[in-house]
């Protein structure tokens, strides 16, 4: 494979970027005051010498539960650049979880949130020794040996000692790690109910990031907003550590980004590049264009040639500007993008571009910038890559993705079966995703090989394409579709706030839910039509990363 960038060793791409970028803003708490790189540097700094006092060695994991923040972030890149593996842990997961993970992945040392730690309990932390709140930076639990107290009361002291002179870019030197080595276990989130932990190599992580500085995502001195989570590894590589290798200013939100509060953010910010989830874009388009669009007057207007793009590059207006205005694209990834919002960002030209990658590639797989990508797609196999569909036909018949190169994963950790279960004996990671391929390496995804129907006809389902569909009508705020004694059931949780809006009372729920089910058995193929609508009393099951948890649905008997 011919990459046309050189994949740097993944620790010095951070003793550069810190030495060089010593002056500029590096950090901050949205709201607060930045760090400078060189600031962040000695943080990192007075963490490696605790370390050092701990007796942790290159190669012990450190685990890391919390809100994302700027001391998240320095404990994640002080324990990358000590040398050390990094165990990150997605906030959400329950107590009972963390717990687990902190104990399969044998962490030495746990940093956590206060809050995560009042619901966790002690004693059955088997190989810890010790727990540091990242809020306060006080110990919440030790071992008499680490003396884990008196280390943290001397660290100030021992600081000034070792550096008398203050702390400079000389002082810089870095764990010297080849790039094969295990840097991060990062446990999977997925929608099968098992969390498996991806061992994510140097060499996975400086694929991704050096790829991010080659296709120019960023620009030294440029600053970028951090809102999906860091502990995933797609706000990781993309929100994190490809933009601090580069010298950029990144805020992180630190709160739950709401349309409210992010629109807020982006505003303030005004980032150079836009890094979401799908979530966000379909909430907009629901929500705001939508209507717009629908209203009797606009909705003329746009089968009116010439007066449609003066609608069309008004909407686009007012989306830039809501995204802050100083943006070079819209990254879209981590699941599929609604069609028709898709359609109708592309009719608008809209800045946007949707990738494709999972946590097993550190992540990304495939990526094209807005202004090459291909309606449908989830862009082109990046160069460090490599991508095939198992069919007949790949450009044209569905099949199952497999990748390899330099992004995809060592394996999972103490878990051979499940490894050998997806890399197969040439190395290729099969993926689990349905799509075709064609002869440029553009990807286009169908949906899951597990979660695919097939007809009584013999025809392969997607049910995410019918879910795509069914949740842009009117009062349904998500859905599920599943397969019931060989008919299609959409599992329906309604959109009670549409509904109030329009005067809708809740005795009449069944029928308007029957008439959304004729509506949309119009606009699917003959065998994607679904025999009935089952309301939901709550919201789905969501993993952290907001994927709808389908185990949990699937498999019960629909009532």
């Amino acid at each position: 494979m011919n990459i046309p960038f050189e994949i740097k060793n993944f620790i010095k791409l951070y003793e550069e970027s810190f030495k060089e970028n010593w002056e500029l803003p590096a950090l901050s708490n949205y709201g607060s005051a930045p760090q400078t790189y060189g600031e962040m540097a000695e943080e990192i700094a007075k963490i490696h010498m605790l370390f050092q006092d701990l007796g942790i060695k290159q190669g012990d994991k450190i685990a890391l539960c919390g809100k994302d923040s700027a001391t998240w972030v320095k404990v994640f890149m002080a324990t990358v650049t000590y040398g050390a593996i990094i165990v990150p842990i997605l906030a959400d997961f329950n107590p009972v979880d963390v717990t687990h993970i902190v104990n399969h992945s044998e962490a030495y040392l746990l940093f956590v949130s206060d809050h995560i730690w009042e619901h966790m309990e002690p004693d059955k932390l088997l190989n810890v020794k010790g727990v540091i709140s990242i809020e306060s930076n006080i110990p919440l639990h030790e071992v008499p040996e680490i003396e884990l107290s008196r280390n943290l009361r001397l660290l100030k002291r021992r600081f000034k000692r070792k550096y008398p002179d203050g702390f400079s870019p000389k002082d810089i030197i870095y764990a010297d790690r080849d790039n094969e080595e295990v840097i991060e276990i990062n446990y999977t989130s997925g929608t099968t109910g098992f969390s498996k932990g991806v061992m994510l190599t140097g060499a996975n992580l400086s694929g991704n990031v050096c790829f991010g500085i080659y296709a120019k995502l960023f620009i030294r001195g440029s600053h970028t907003l951090s809102f999906l989570p860091l502990a995933h590894a797609y706000g990781c590589a993309f929100d994190l550590l490809t933009p601090l290798a580069q010298g950029v200013h990144v805020y992180i939100l630190g709160k739950i980004p709401s349309p409210r509060v992010l629109l807020k953010a982006l505003s303030d910010v005004r980032p150079k590049l836009v890094i979401c989830v799908p979530l966000i874009l379909e909430k907009i388009y629901k929500n705001q264009i939508l209507p717009m669009i629908s209203k009797g007057a606009v909705r003329w207007t746009l089968t009116v040639p010439f007066l449609d793009n003066l609608i069309y590059s008004k909407i686009r207006k007012k989306l830039i500007d809501a995204f802050g205005g100083n943006f070079s694209q819209v990254i879209v990834g981590g699941a599929a993008l609604n069609h028709e919002v898709e359609e109708f960002l592309h009719k608008i030209k809209f800045p946007f571009t949707v990738g494709y990658g999972m946590t097993e590639c550190g992540p990304l797989i495939s990526y094209a910038p807005w202004n090459e990508f291909v309606l449908g797609s989830c862009g082109k196999t990046i160069p460090d890559m490599e991508s095939k569909v198992i069919s007949d036909d790949p450009e044209n018949i569905p099949g199952e993705i497999c990748v390899k190169g330099v992004n995809r994963m060592k394996g999972y950790f103490k878990n051979q079966e499940a490894t050998d279960a997806v890399i197969d004996p040439e190395g290729w990671l099969h993926t689990g995703d349905m799509g075709t391929r064609n002869k440029d390496g553009v990807l286009f995804l169908r949906g899951r090989n597990k979660t695919m129907i097939l007809s009584a006809s013999g025809q392969n389902i997607y049910p995410e394409e019918i879910e795509a569909k069914l949740n842009n009508m009117p009062f349904v705020a998500e859905s599920l579709v599943i397969d019931h004694d060989g008919k299609l059931v959409a599992l329906v949780y309604p959109d009670y706030d549409a509904m109030d809006k329009m005067g809708i009372a809740l005795s009449d729920m069944d029928v308007t839910m029957e008439n959304t089910r004729k509506e949309l058995n119009k606009i699917v193929a003959p065998y994607e039509q679904v025999a009935k609508i089952v309301l939901m009393p709550n919201e789905f099951e969501k993993t952290p990363k907001k994927s709808i948890k389908r185990f949990l649905y699937t498999q019960n008997p629909v009532k």
